[in-house]
């Protein structure tokens, strides 16, 4: 996924209370432990800006004794709530009142990370000499944590690793899903380094109505799906949690250290859990953080730097340097917004939200036409005089991130903003674009047999550029 840090303060005022009593619980125990000056002080810095979001949430100071809302959320037993007019980003709902879609300004800012601007951009193209991605020149990508320190180890000709992850729920991937690997195959190619793909199967098992033998069987049908993507297979290593788990003592040894250091209260902060939640979803984010440890006989070096695109890197980013790691650097991109608007987020179990991987050209095209919100006028008259606003028009989202030329979709936002193209016109735009791209996609899937899906998941020594 390629998605923002789910794992962070999120925009609900007990979620926000949450997280700073779980950062106030973390400074402490820095605090306890001795912990360096700067780890201290970037904990510090990250309670106060928890604090002032939190201020300019409730427009009074955070008090520990009054959590707010209902009085009983002080014992987690009512459900977090947002204000009408408020964004909603947790680890699996995305919601917005805005047409626009969510409001990322204001997510780096409630986050604490560092927004992806054209200086970042120049560098990465110096150090790749590559010409930068569609996806970092349009700000679909838009925020990161410590990317610099990747680039100052590339540069210096120091390894890295890439990381990114994949939630199975169901059989068939949705064209949203491939943002994180799209974009990560760019990564591979222009860095020419290894990268490790977990395959969360044990978390779908404990968050949906799947059986185990269902969750892992998704797994091994999304790998084909990722495979497809065009990954060297001497450098990618796909592992499943269920299976990767058993066979790696070295990675158990890591989720216990990560248990250890990793408190209820954060937990419930970080996430939101509720004292009605199974235990396993609690003891599952130590397993999803454990992959900051690399084990040498397995994938790529221990003590190396790890750029992710994934959501639970919040609390591994605070536990890695407790046991031992560097802190991953992340990226975080914007949500692939469902069909029927930016509102939500695509979802696996609404197929009218989604164009699936194995939709067909068909399928394609009425869905585009029947479901894809419009930014046009009510009539065409209208449309003519006054022009579409693509600032709310899905298919022109949806160009945004599938459209290479950035001259073309410069000149369709002039067009339908001006009123010289219709809505009609610009789905047939995008059709023309989905169509090719999913029927390719689905060309190079029928290549992927059993035998390459046993051997990109094969624990084994990934290959380096720099040795």
């Amino acid at each position: 996924m390629a998605d923002v840090p789910n794992g962070e303060p999120c925009a609900s005022p007990l979620e926000l209370f949450n997280s700073i009593a779980a950062q106030g619980e973390l400074v402490r125990s820095l605090k306890a432990g001795k912990a360096s000056k700067d780890e201290i002080d970037s904990a510090v810095k990250m309670l106060l800006s928890l604090k002032m979001s939190y201020k300019a949430s409730m427009g009074e100071d955070y008090k520990a004794d009054c959590p707010p809302g209902n009085p009983e959320a002080k014992n987690n037993s009512v459900p977090h709530v947002t204000k009408a007019n408020e964004d909603f980003v947790d680890p699996w709902t995305v919601r917005t009142s805005s047409a626009k879609g969510i409001d990322y300004d204001k997510l780096i800012v409630q986050f604490g990370s560092s927004k992806i601007d054209k200086e970042l951009i120049n560098r990465i193209e110096r150090a790749t000499g590559q010409r930068p991605h569609r996806f970092l020149r349009r700000g679909i990508f838009f925020s990161h944590r410590d990317m610099n320190q990747v680039l100052d180890a590339y540069e210096n000709k120091k390894p890295f690793y890439l990381y990114t992850g994949r939630g199975p729920s169901s059989e068939a991937m949705h064209v949203g899903h491939l943002i994180p690997f799209i974009f990560t195959k760019w990564l591979q190619d222009v860095f020419d380094v290894p990268l490790v793909v977990q395959m969360s199967d044990d978390e779908k098992y404990l968050w949906k109505d799947l059986t185990l033998e269902q969750a892992h069987s998704y797994a091994l049908e999304n790998a084909r799906d990722i495979i497809a993507c065009g990954f060297d297979i001497n450098k990618t290593f796909i592992f499943s949690d269920l299976e990767f788990m058993g066979q790696s003592p070295g990675f158990y040894k890591n989720v216990v250290k990560i248990q250890k250091h990793v408190t209820f209260n954060q937990v419930k902060g970080i996430f939101g859990f509720t004292d009605s939640d199974c235990i396993g979803k609690g003891l599952l984010l130590p397993a999803q953080s454990g992959r900051i440890s690399v084990c040498k006989d397995h994938r790529v070096r221990e003590q190396q730097q790890c750029l992710a695109l994934d959501p639970y890197f919040r609390m591994t980013r605070d536990v890695a340097p407790r046991i031992g790691y560097p802190k991953p650097a992340l990226l975080h991109s914007t949500f692939f917004p469902a069909l029927q608007g930016a509102q939500t987020k695509m979802s696996a179990s609404d197929p009218n939200s989604s164009i699936f991987l194995t939709d067909t050209a068909k399928q394609i095209k009425s869905k585009v036409n029947k479901h894809a919100f419009s930014g046009g006028r009510d009539t065409v008259e209208e449309h003519r005089q006054f022009g579409g606003n693509c600032e709310v028009d899905v298919s022109f989202m949806y160009l945004t991130f599938f459209l290479e030329d950035d001259d073309k979709l410069e000149q369709i936002r002039k067009d339908y903003t001006s009123g010289a193209m219709l809505t009609g016109e610009l789905k047939k735009t995008l059709i023309e674009v989905l169509q090719p791209l999913i029927a390719e996609h689905q060309a190079r899937r029928k290549e992927v047999t059993e035998e390459m899906v046993k051997e990109f998941m094969t624990p084994r020594q990934l290959s380096f550029h720099f040795q």
